[in-house]
Parts: C-alpha cells; sequence; structure tokens
C-alpha cells in the first residue's frame, strides 16, 4: 500500500554545574558507535555548553527540535498513525454496516491493500476523518492509548511505542542533562504523539508540536465542557510547515534539529540559518536486517533533496548500520 508523506500528513492531521555535564559523563551515548556523527555530537554540546568559551550558549537559546517518525521511532511499513486509521476503521465497522459495500471501508475491512490505495487521497481522507474525528480529545486519548497497549508491529511482533530508537533515547536525555529543551516537530497528529510521547521520550505534550485538526468547543447536557474533533485540517507540520510551526508554537530558533527524510529539510535549513553554533543530522536508515534500509525512491520517508544537501552543507548524516550499536530498546522481562 502506498501513501504519499504530504497525503497522510494532510490527512492526518536546568542549571548547569560549574562542570558542564558534557564534560562530566563518562559514555554518555553508549548505543553510539565511535565514528563521525557521535563525535560532532560531543563536540557540539562541549561547545556550547563551556561557559565563557567562543560559541556558548545559555540555557535559555538551547532548543533542540526532532522529527518523531523515522527519527526517533520506526515509521515502516506504514506510519504508525496510518495502522491506527486503518485499525480504528475496522473496530467501527459494526456501527457501519454500509462500509462493507463502500470503498475504501470496504478494502480497510476486507485487508485489501490494493482498493484501499486505489481509493487515493480522497479515500486516505475518508479512513482518517473516520478514526479521528466525532470524539472528544479526551476519548481520541483513551482510543489512542488502548490501541498502543494491544497493537503489535507486523514484523518486529513488539508494541508500536516500544520501536523507538535506543540511540535517541540517550541523545535526547543528555541534551536535557546539559541544559537543552527538547521538543518533537513532526507532521503526524499533535494529539496522537502527546498520548505517549511524555512516557517513550521524556518530552512533555506542551513540547510536542505536530500537524492538529479543528476541535469545536460545546457544552454536554450535563453542564460537562469538552473539544470535540471535527473532520477539518487546521496545521499541516510537514516541509515548509515545520519552521512556521516552530515559530508560532515554540518561539525561537532552535540551534540542534534532527530529522530523517526530504519533509525536514526545511526545518533543518531554517535551523541552520541562525547565527552561532548550530547542529543538523539525518538518522539515514541503513539497516535492513535490524531495521530497514531505504532512502531516495522509499513510498514512507523518503530521503533525497536532503541528503544531497546534507552531503553538500555538511550536516551529520547518521548511518544507522554502521553508526549504532542498538536499535530499539530491551523489552522487560517477561514481555515481548
Amino acid at each position: 500500500m502506498r501513501f504519499t508523506r504530504r497525503l497522510v500528513l494532510a490527512a492526518l492531521s536546568v542549571t548547569l554545574p560549574a562542570v558542564p555535564a558534557a564534560l562530566a559523563q563518562s559514555d554518555p551515548l553508549p548505543s553510539w558507535n565511535d565514528g563521525s556523527a557521535r563525535r560532532a555530537i560531543l563536540d557540539f554540546v562541549a561547545r556550547v555548553t563551556r561557559d565563557g568559551q567562543t560559541g556558548y550558549l545559555p540555557p535559555a537559546e538551547r532548543i533542540a527540535v526532532f522529527d518523531n517518525d523515522g527519527t526517533l521511532w520506526a515509521e515502516q511499513p506504514v506510519y504508525f498513525q496510518v495502522a491506527f486509521a486503518l485499525d480504528r476503521v475496522k473496530a467501527l465497522a459494526p456501527r457501519h454496516p454500509a462500509w462493507r459495500e463502500t470503498q475504501p471501508f470496504k478494502g480497510v475491512i476486507e485487508g485489501d491493500r490494493e482498493a484501499v490505495s486505489a481509493a487515493g487521497e480522497k479515500g486516505m481522507v475518508q479512513i482518517v476523518a473516520a478514526a479521528h474525528s466525532g470524539m472528544t480529545t479526551a476519548e481520541f486519548n483513551g482510543i489512542v492509548a488502548d490501541w498502543l497497549k494491544t497493537a503489535r508491529h507486523p514484523r518486529f511482533d513488539r508494541p508500536y511505542d516500544s520501536l523507538v530508537y535506543q540511540p535517541m533515547l540517550e541523545l535526547l536525555g543528555y541534551l536535557r542533562t546539559n541544559g537543552f529543551k527538547t521538543f518533537i516537530v513532526s507532521g503526524g497528529g499533535v494529539e496522537f504523539l502527546r498520548v505517549f510521547a511524555e512516557r517513550a521520550y521524556g518530552i512533555p505534550p506542551e513540547q510536542v508540536v505536530g500537524s492538529s485538526g479543528v476541535t469545536r468547543f460545546e457544552t454536554r447536557p450535563d453542564g460537562t465542557p469538552v473539544l470535540v474533533k471535527e473532520d477539518k485540517v487546521e496545521f499541516i507540520d510537514d516541509g515548509a510547515g515545520k519552521p512556521s510551526g516552530i515559530n508560532r508554537f515554540i518561539g525561537r530558533r532552535p540551534v540542534l534539529a534532527f530529522g530523517n527524510s526530504d519533509g525536514e529539510r526545511q526545518m533543518l535549513e531554517w535551523t541552520a540559518a541562525g547565527d552561532g553554533p548550530r547542529f543538523l543530522g539525518l538518522v539515514h536508515h541503513t539497516d535492513a536486517e535490524r531495521e530497514y534500509a531505504y532512502d531516495r525512491h522509499s513510498h514512507v520517508g523518503r530521503l533525497d533533496k536532503a541528503l544531497d544537501e546534507a552531503d553538500r552543507r555538511g550536516w551529520a548524516v547518521v548511518d544507522m548500520r554502521r553508526d549504532w550499536n542498538a536499535i530499539f530498546p530491551r523489552l522487560p522481562s517477561g514481555e515481548r
């Protein structure tokens, strides 16, 4: 089943110690092999946290932004939020008998990927609208949380939110130890991400920027005020929308930005255009054995123009197979 990134995203809508922690930590990135990417990260953090030295940045300016899909967790064979939407349509099918004779819902219910793909953009909008609207924000949060407890990735047979990248978890923690504020800036739906971001990444809901749909304030007959999700797109946080989203919701230009696809190219360009030290990074999926290998021709997470730009501009490119000695965290004993 082939979904273009734009189609899916349109539908989804510390105080430093006297000795900088960057110098004090003996092995802050244990899942990173020694190489140019790891050294570039360590050098950058050391540079901006040495008070009184050239390149020093006060903690308030240490803003780090990360894409989510393919950067902090896996994204193949389809974006995980798409997997949620497909499962949600199946769960809702008994309430909508007409769906069994109506595309694209018929294709989803029957597992006919060709039929769903043939429905194109209009079909995907219908699927996502059915899965993401017509409920309160609190109800949606509960549905997503329940899905994450039971849904399993088709290849790894693990919960989707366990397919976060261990090296990136270490990087997030290392940055926060050194006075950085870490944000997610993702094309995925902001409310979907906020359900698990704090638990999975240590990033609180107010530090998640994502695509969003329109919500409507409503007072229920019992007097309870609620926000109801409508099937209208409010903001798409992808491509050129990412710098706009950062400006709108964060209000400071980042000094560090990480992505994995062409959807993050403008975010990295805008970060690089600021004054002073900057770090720009791309995760390059090169490990077909432990995860996936894809870049220029992938239907999910395509990395083409941004890869060329990284080469021209000297951005750090993290080769997953070469630079990471672990991909996913180990599951707790007895869990699979």
